[in-house]
């Protein structure tokens, strides 16, 4: 099983702004919590990171040409704006589990929509890191539990 982890704007920021919503860790080090976590399952994991909803898009796209069975993505910023990735993840049509750091409820009034989710089998929000962790294994739990139906 492949899965694809998919970060936003900004991510590459992790652990050096606004510790008080998104913790301290780097997006290096929730990479490498989620490869070992990853391994536990017997599954591989790839990552993206982007600050351009094209190249995010592009790769959503592209997910379908490599085989990947199911995503974790966290818009980040685009969660609120961008129908462009909505689309994609929609004409992807590959399993997708939306991840928020931060508790996006709790936050300034524009960041309660997200136009992303709709697109999504399920969202993550308000765990911090581990909220990463949480969808991967949600996910391959999901997609095992499919796979079982359809032998």
């Amino acid at each position: 099983m492949k899965i694809l982890v998919i970060n936003g704007p900004n991510m590459q920021l992790l652990g050096r702004r606004k510790a008080e919503f998104y913790g301290t860790k780097t997006l290096p080090e929730i990479e490498a919590d989620l490869r070992a976590a990853a391994d536990s399952l017997g599954v591989t994991v790839d990552f993206f990171q982007s600050n351009h909803e094209g190249a995010i898009c592009d790769r959503i796209a592209g997910a379908i040409a490599d085989g990947v069975d199911g995503i974790v993505i966290n818009p980040a910023a685009y969660t609120h704006t961008s129908i462009a990735i909505h689309d994609a993840l929609e004409a992807a049509a590959i399993p997708a589990v939306e991840v928020h750091m931060s508790n996006i409820q709790a936050r300034d009034d524009f960041r309660r929509t997200s136009l992303t989710a709709p697109a999504c089998i399920a969202q993550i929000a308000g765990l911090g890191a581990d909220g990463y962790e949480f969808a991967l294994r949600a996910l391959v739990r999901r997609l095992s539990a499919a796979s079982a139906q359809t032998r």
